[in-house]
């Protein structure tokens, strides 16, 4: 095990979420360890990878369809933590949605 997200064969969905960080933290990494949580029991879910460096963060979700991701954007306690990042935890952020048409893997 690699420590990443395991996906099928293509094509599926990636949710790319870049952001940088305030200098708050107080309660973000337990929100971030809910929202895998709760994301893992959406239907659709395939996994996640995440990092963050030096205030920069990116996670990618990946997901079998555009419709699963809608479903977990529309989520109610997704809804509430995403507005609390907005308030507390980004100072900015990107999402971008993409088709992922090809991946390739590597292991030692």
């Amino acid at each position: 095990m690699t420590g990443l997200a395991t996906t099928p064969a293509p094509p599926y969905y990636a949710v790319i979420f870049a952001n940088t960080a305030t200098a708050v933290s107080d309660g973000y990494r337990d929100a971030a360890e809910r929202m895998i949580e709760l994301a893992a029991a959406e239907p659709g879910f395939l996994g996640v990878d995440s990092a963050r460096s030096d205030g920069v963060g990116i996670t990618v979700s990946y997901w079998t369809s555009e419709a699963a991701i809608e479903a977990w954007k529309r989520n109610a306690e997704h809804t509430i933590v995403r507005d609390e990042g907005r308030s507390r935890w980004y100072d900015a952020y990107e999402l971008r949605v993409a088709r992922v048409e090809r991946a390739y893997d590597w292991q030692q």
